[in-house]
């Protein structure tokens, strides 16, 4: 059911430094940048999109809202590193598995706010 998801940027250089080094960290690409100023990325049958709004209004990450991305922990814990260290913040719990959850998390708000988190399902 899943085809994409886009988010909102008001700086698409700075989202593109954040998105680049956070898809590396989980074995992606560099994003791709086309003629509308968008940036795309496709990994593991998926699409992320980041694009300045449509409307010519401001961005805003929208409040609730989480995208999650699928990955093992070691991918996770270098995928929050490189999301620090490039204009992102972490949010909630430091990266790491949630007892009674099955899940390893691990949350950051990309430099525009957008909600991101990464989850592995913990196989037992």
């Amino acid at each position: 059911m899943y085809s994409h998801m886009m988010v909102g940027s008001n700086d698409i250089d700075r989202s593109k430094q954040f998105y680049d080094a956070t898809f590396k960290a989980m074995g992606g690409r560099e994003g791709i940048k086309d003629d509308k100023g968008r940036l795309m990325y496709l990994h593991n049958g998926g699409a992320f999109l980041v694009t300045p709004p449509i409307d010519g209004q401001p961005a805003t990450h929208g409040n609730g809202c989480t995208v999650g991305f699928a990955m093992t922990p070691e991918q996770a814990d270098a995928w929050h590193q490189a999301g620090t260290e490039n204009g992102g913040t972490a949010i909630e719990d430091p990266p790491g598995e949630r007892p009674g959850s099955g899940m390893y998390l691990a949350y950051l708000r990309d430099p525009d706010g957008n909600k991101l988190c990464a989850l592995h399902r913990i196989q037992k």
